[in-house]
């Protein structure tokens, strides 16, 4: 949980960044980078009208590529600031950003194994692991909950976007996990509980 000294959002906003090359691909991009396709373009600009009229006041956004250009396109229709927070970034994928679960396992063939076993503390080589990337979306709530004096909207990924979820309804490691988060959806989060935009 995090700590009471700390200022969280009470509620928030929660974009995934549009599809990208690598997505099609079926690459592993961690904290790497490939461009949105055209396709993810559009679903910025479908998340940017979904959230037109709910309060956003600031944008919080991953410094990496493919979710700030995401940022970008719902905050110029809203009207607001993005802000980079680094603690948003992407699960680091370590060695095995850039390659697809085919190369991964001719170069590491326990790996998915391995990662099976235990899927929340397993690090990825020379990375880490979900739940060092918790401790990470902790402190980015709290860094965006001071950001924000209105609706918070966060543009990230799909592994930290587990985290963040996590931590802002207080789930344990399995329900954090079974979470999803598809391109093209925008999620409200509180306490309570999550709906779809």
């Amino acid at each position: 949980m995090i700590p009471q000294d700390r200022r969280v959002p009470e509620r928030m906003l929660l974009v995934r960044h549009g599809q990208t090359e690598w997505n099609v691909e079926h690459r592993l991009q961690g904290q790497l980078d490939s461009p949105l396709t055209a396709e993810g373009v559009r679903q910025a600009a479908s998340g940017a009208g979904r959230v037109v009229g709910r309060g956003v006041t600031i944008v919080c956004s991953s410094p990496l590529g493919r979710a700030l250009r995401t940022a970008v396109v719902i905050a110029e229709r809203l009207g607001v600031d993005v802000v980079e927070v680094p603690e948003l970034a992407e699960v680091h994928h370590g060695r095995m950003a850039g390659m697809t679960w085919d190369e991964i396992g001719v170069r590491f063939p326990t790996a998915r194994e391995d990662r099976a076993a235990n899927r929340y503390g397993w690090a990825f080589p020379g990375g880490e692991s979900y739940a060092q990337a918790r401790a990470r979306a902790r402190r980015a709530l709290s860094v965006c909950g001071w950001s924000a004096s209105g609706t918070l909207l966060i543009v990230s990924h799909e592994m930290i976007g587990r985290m963040l979820r996590a931590e802002l309804r207080g789930l344990d490691a399995p329900s954090a996990l079974a979470l999803r988060h598809p391109h093209g959806v925008v999620f409200e989060i509180d306490h309570r509980g999550e709906r779809m935009l």
